[in-house]
């Protein structure tokens, strides 16, 4: 298998998609060959950020579309998710570990992919979210 620059795949906004992220980070783990703890980390920011994006970007209108790009220089995986919705401030995201947010039953995706991502940025206004894996 040719070692290509970046995979990217395309996903319609419904819950339906996020099956298919696991096919695709299976075929990234064999593209860029990454270990199995690697693994574990990409797929649950993968998932979060996908969700974020159908839920909250695209509010899960199915004629709108979610797009990963994935991208590996040097050890390091970049990962982005695109979503075609109107964008936001990420400094407005709640705290989920402020008390008043404790019980809340969402706002912790964001807050997760930071815990497992190596970086993270939003551009785009808000509508482009792109983590960075140190790959071991």
């Amino acid at each position: 298998m040719t070692k290509t620059t970046y995979k990217e795949i395309v996903l319609e906004s419904s819950f339906d998609e996020v099956e298919h992220l696991e096919d695709y980070v299976n075929e990234l783990q064999d593209w860029a060959d990454f270990n199995d703890e690697d693994y574990a980390r990409i797929m649950l920011t993968l998932s979060e950020a996908v969700t974020n994006a159908i839920v909250h970007g695209n509010k899960e209108n199915p004629e709108k579309q979610v797009t990963i790009r994935s991208e590996l220089t040097d050890g390091t995986l970049s990962i982005s998710v695109k979503d075609e919705g109107a964008g936001f401030d990420p400094s407005n995201i709640p705290d989920p570990l402020k008390e008043e947010n404790l019980l809340n039953i969402g706002g912790r995706g964001v807050y997760l992919i930071k815990q497992y991502a190596d970086d993270l940025q939003f551009n785009e206004n808000g509508t482009k979210l792109e983590m960075l894996f140190k790959l071991n």
